[in-house]
């Protein structure tokens, strides 16, 4: 565990600068935290093996310094990537994903641990998935799980790099590598109509008001209580409870929900009852394509094609081209065509 400045200067300062490789993960305490925080960077240069705790650790500037110019191989790299550009400013310039690779070798299975018993043969603890990242000191089955999430990646990029070459498919799999980075770094902030859940579109202007009221009533209980939303109400407690308000009825409370918490659920109830009706959220009114034959038989036509040459390759379909580019083709959309990588387009005839 590397958990002073000093630490961290000293390790970074006896590796090599410049094009290096390197394999990251990533904990954070977002299952126990209402906000987001980064608990643990776990780093592995194929040689040392180490845990870095950015919570005892204002300064990571060396380890931002290594990554700025870095080849780094990360699994399920997007949640990763967000959270080294999010809390140390930087993403590595390349960035290989295991996961991505695994997948275009027809792996089906593509979890990490699926993939180091896959290549590795070796079965890895999932005791420490859901654990608070951010207690401190870490025992030592969390440092072995957090530590276990890098050991084999670097090992493990080697064989599926080799395979993907001797397949033909590397250059498949870097221009999706470089295609997922660009997409992380396009990330868009958080809509403000998050409170829009699923289960939410049939509800009337009077629903959706409540809806509304009862997200921002939860957000503000869980952020003073520094603990993630869904564990003041799940989402579809909010939908119950709502399609109880429309009905008149009033809703029944937990019982372990203190008096002020349900104080301040009668008083959020009560302000979203007198607002004007002008002033309540309206449904969102799609845009929906008409019935369109020609359309409907390109499109099938495509997802037929793509469906075949999937089969071909023994992976999966939506690899070649998701639902959504195949019906911006089969619609004739400007620029459909850019929706799909190089790769795809050759595979697929366009």
């Amino acid at each position: 565990m590397i958990d002073t400045p000093d630490q961290l200067k000293a390790f970074f300062e006896k590796r090599n600068q410049g094009g290096v490789l390197c394999a990251v993960d990533t904990e954070a305490d977002s299952l126990h935290r209402f906000k987001e925080s980064l608990c643990l960077v776990q780093f592995s240069d194929g040689d040392e093996h180490v845990l870095i705790d950015p919570l005892a650790i204002e300064d990571l500037s060396p380890l931002r310094a290594y990554l700025e110019d870095a080849t780094c191989w990360m699994h399920g790299a997007d949640y990763d990537m967000h959270m080294l550009r999010t809390h140390l400013g930087v993403v590595p310039p390349v960035v290989y994903d295991t996961q991505i690779g695994a997948r275009l070798l027809g792996v089906r299975q593509f979890g990490y641990g699926n993939l180091v018993e896959h290549y590795m043969g070796v079965e890895i603890e999932k005791t420490s998935q859901k654990a608070d990242w951010a207690k401190r000191p870490l025992t030592p089955v969390m440092e072995k799980y957090a530590l276990n999430d890098v050991i084999y990646l670097l090992p493990m990029a080697e064989l599926i790099v080799d395979q993907l070459k001797m397949a033909g498919r590397y250059e498949w799999f870097t221009e999706s590598c470089e295609a997922a980075r660009e997409k992380s770094m396009e990330r868009k902030p958080e809509r403000e109509d998050r409170w829009r859940i699923k289960g939410s579109g049939t509800l009337p202007p009077r629903g959706l008001n409540f809806l509304k009221a009862l997200w921002d009533w939860r957000n503000v209980e869980a952020e003073a209580w520094d603990r993630p939303p869904f564990m003041v109400a799940g989402n579809k407690q909010l939908l119950e409870w709502t399609q109880e308000l429309l009905e008149d009825k009033l809703p029944k409370l937990p019982r372990h929900y203190r008096p002020r918490r349900i104080k301040s659920f009668d008083q959020a109830v009560a302000k979203a009852k007198m607002t004007p009706e002008e002033d309540m959220p309206q449904k969102i009114r799609g845009q929906r394509r008409r019935k369109d034959r020609q359309f409907d038989a390109r499109l099938n036509k495509l997802i037929a094609k793509r469906n075949k040459v999937a089969e071909g390759l023994d992976i999966d379909g939506s690899l070649i081209a998701p639902r959504a580019p195949l019906e911006a083709l089969a619609a004739g959309n400007e620029g459909a065509e850019s929706l799909l990588m190089n790769w795809q387009r050759e595979l697929l005839g366009i």
